[in-house]
């Protein structure tokens, strides 16, 4: 029997760890010891807000260093990375760290100077808010996504990824085990976080899940 999708969104109680930075390289010192979940909260998580607001850029550490100190190459190098690129938390900060210690390697002058406002490393609890939406099979599934918040969206497409292993999302986990659409489940999954807006993310979805059931 198959397991049916319920459609959760979630509440996140932010949380300050004990790193921060107040020059580019207490950043870097930070970024290599911080745990997995505060690298997270600063990219993906930050995706959300980058959703609703183009101004700033995808991750809280670009966003930081274009403030303080208006290093707008380094801002750009940290903001180009592609979460999407990587397999686990560790690659994706590995990634981070390089950018950022060849940049003061090749900018030695900038590691100490202070910033106008420090940074503060954060993570965040997860506090999953439940709704009544349901779905047994396709059609109940695009019915249900076309009725669900932008933050059930960023739940399930976004959030899932730090329990997933960032391999995939939870669409395309119980579309592919449960109703055995591998194809549509990668399509799904290959969606860019970074071009589309939440609404898009969900229209997208609901297009390639659409065109399985026409």
């Amino acid at each position: 029997m198959q397991t049916p999708f319920y459609f959760n969104s979630a509440e996140h109680l932010l949380r300050i760890g004990p790193e921060r930075a107040a020059t580019l390289g207490e950043l870097l010192e930070s970024m290599q010891k911080c745990p997995e979940d505060s690298i997270f909260q600063h990219t993906f998580r930050t995706l959300q807000e980058h959703h609703f607001s183009h101004e700033s850029y995808s991750n809280n550490f670009a966003d930081w260093i274009i403030r303080a100190f208006k290093e707008s190459e380094l801002a750009e190098r940290l903001a180009g990375v592609d979460v999407r690129q990587f397999g686990s938390i560790q690659d994706l900060r590995n990634r981070l760290v390089d950018i950022l210690g060849k940049y003061l390697d090749q900018n030695p002058g900038v590691r100490k100077r202070l910033a106008s406002e420090p940074f503060y490393f954060c993570a965040s609890s997860t506090v999953v808010v439940p709704s009544t939406l349901v779905a047994r099979n396709l059609g109940e599934f695009v019915e249900a996504l076309k009725q669900c918040s932008a933050r059930t969206v960023h739940y399930h497409f976004i959030d899932s990824r730090l329990r997933l292993k960032l391999d995939s999302n939870d669409f395309s986990v119980w579309l592919e085990e449960e109703l055995g659409l591998k194809r549509v489940a990668e399509l799904i999954n290959r969606i860019d976080i970074y071009t589309s807006t939440l609404a898009g993310v969900r229209n997208r979805i609901l297009h390639i899940v659409e065109t399985e059931l026409s």
